[in-house]
């Protein structure tokens, strides 16, 4: 599944780690409704992006790193019925540690 997808590039492939929250009223709120970061694990990195004079620039992220992206970063694909995201190393803000 997952590990026949390598990205390219600066590319990582991400599982989002989905979270409930229950507000003080015991109303359940599902990702979909929060527009605080989401966050989700590392499956998958490229190479890492090139600079000016062709060098490769080694990627800050790894595989198995949990981080934090933005709401609407990346694009959203299906495996197997599971939803994974494929960002940019930039669309990623921080990796929990």
């Amino acid at each position: 599944m997952a590990q026949n997808l390598k990205p390219l590039a600066d590319r990582v492939l991400v599982e989002p780690i989905e979270d409930e929250e229950i507000t003080a009223g015991g109303i359940v709120l599902p990702e979909t409704a929060k527009e605080k970061p989401q966050r989700g694990k590392i499956l998958a990195a490229g190479p890492g992006g090139r600079d000016d004079d062709g060098k490769v620039i080694p990627m800050e992220v790894s595989v198995g790193d949990t981080v934090l992206f933005a709401k609407y970063a990346g694009t959203e694909i299906k495996v197997e019925g599971k939803k994974l995201m494929i960002l940019r190393q930039s669309d990623l803000l921080a990796i929990v540690g």
